[in-house]
């Protein structure tokens, strides 16, 4: 879909505009930055009396696909010995997978969906330790890179995905200042709460059910709250019941003057980690205008039993097969079903993918035929062997790393099968060591050829 035409129009309601394609909830922080960098190229003041117009990329021409699967982190923080607040080594409080698929002819809005993993969720990490899963962000010090891509890896494997585009990190004053920047939101509590944490300096008094004009503070110390019969899960529904709230009001109020832009600006700038470019997320919120936040498809991973640990207490321990359905439902198609454009996938080096071959069609020698062809478009061939069944009618191509971005499609592009597929999972038997992606041969692509006699070969 091509750029928006340029328009004119001054920097408050460039701003609203902004703020209002940003009624997403991983995209509230990018709202402040994408201004930020339209308005440090001027004068404010100036800005503020003229026109400016800017020039907005499609997010399909940014990303150079047509959705993206988007880590969202909200990290808490200590207290020192003097009542400091400091976030090294911090967990992650709020953990949140975004598929954002991009407006286009046939969805001029785009769509949006969040699943929120609650914390407490029981995984095994990458050193074989079982753990949280917001233990994935911790022990990296202020490295927020790191940090936040060892949380990409553990959350996309224990969700089954293949990998986020890109993740967005939000210290926990972000939201508290940005509801301070708007003057504050109307809540009504779900339930009476009535709790003091000295040491965590969080004091929830609330009565269920009566209106409140809440505070930065008080909204963040309300979302938090979980300290009753439902713990984790009804603190995520909190959460998403202020982000709303805040949403709302980012939409629905005029920011039109310097002072509140200016204060936006502020909230984010000390606030967010991101790797979202400034291109990529003046993209978006140009992209996601007009999105209705009340349509925003919201769900969060369902448990089936809780357990103890040693190393933390009481953990979650996640429905894996309900689990499973809302992921397909809502990820998948945002990474990797939907083919991204051939330009992107021509940018895929073949030198940087390892493939092991698995024969499952039953027909000799056709793992080895596919192996030489690709081994002479460049993949690194590590190994050709039988596949755990001779039933496979379709190719498949199972990707099991993130490290090569579009490394499946790039096989299915070599292999120019129709009724190929790119799966996001390992296939069942084990994995060459090495290899990044599985292609396990059907007798579709022995149908391409004269087959040799049926057998068990490879």
């Amino acid at each position: 879909m091509a750029p928006p035409e340029p328009r004119t129009f001054g920097i408050g309601m460039f701003f609203q505009r902004l703020a209002a394609g940003l009624g997403i909830v991983v995209l509230l922080a990018c709202v402040a930055i994408a201004a930020q960098s339209i308005i440090e190229h001027k004068n404010p003041f100036a800005t503020a009396m003229g026109d400016l117009p800017p020039v907005i990329p499609s997010p399909q021409s940014a990303f150079h696909k047509n959705r993206i699967a988007l880590l969202l982190l909200g990290i808490d923080y200590n207290y020192d010995s003097h009542g400091m607040e400091y976030s090294a080594n911090a967990r992650t409080d709020t953990i949140k997978a975004v598929a954002l698929n991009f407006p286009d002819s046939s969805n001029p809005n785009g769509s949006v969906s969040i699943l929120s993993v609650p914390r407490d969720t029981d995984v095994v990490l990458p050193n074989g330790r079982e753990d949280k899963i917001n233990a994935a962000y911790g022990g990296f010090g202020y490295n927020y890179a790191t940090a936040a891509h060892s949380s990409e890896n553990v959350v996309a494997s224990f969700l089954g995905i293949p990998q986020f585009d890109r993740y967005l990190t939000l210290r926990i004053d972000a939201t508290k200042d940005l509801i301070d920047a708007i003057g504050g939101i109307d809540v009504v509590p779900d339930e009476t709460m009535d709790y003091d944490d000295n040491w965590g300096h969080l004091h929830i008094h609330f009565i269920g059910g009566k209106k409140y004009h809440m505070n930065g503070d008080a909204a963040v110390s309300y979302s938090r709250f979980r300290h009753d019969a439902c713990s984790d899960p009804c603190r995520i529904k909190r959460q998403d019941q202020v982000i709303r709230i805040t949403l709302a009001k980012l939409k629905n109020d005029r920011f039109n003057d310097l002072l509140h832009i200016n204060a936006l600006i502020a909230v984010l700038r000390k606030n967010v980690y991101t790797d979202l470019s400034e291109q990529e997320m003046l993209s978006l919120a140009w992209a996601f205008q007009h999105i209705d936040v009340a349509k925003l498809d919201t769900q969060q991973v369902p448990y089936a039993s809780t357990k103890d640990l040693a190393c933390c207490g009481n953990v979650l321990v996640a429905d894996d097969s309900a689990k499973n359905v809302l992921v397909k439902k809502m990820f998948l198609p945002a990474i990797g079903t939907e083919a991204p454009t051939d330009a992107a996938v021509a940018l895929v080096n073949p030198a940087t993918i390892h493939v092991d071959i698995q024969n499952g069609s039953g027909i000799r020698g056709q793992g080895a035929r596919l192996a030489a062809m690709l081994r002479k478009k460049g993949y690194q061939i590590e190994g050709v062997r039988n596949a755990d069944s001779f039933a496979y009618d379709a190719t498949e191509i199972h990707v099991h790393t993130s490290a090569t971005p579009l490394a499946g499609q790039s096989i299915l592009a070599a292999i120019a099968i129709k009724t190929a597929t790119v799966q996001p999972d390992a296939p069942s038997a084990s994995v060459t060591p090495g290899s990044d992606v599985t292609v396990i041969v059907g007798r579709d692509y022995a149908a391409l050829a004269p087959p040799d006699d049926a057998a068990t070969a490879k």
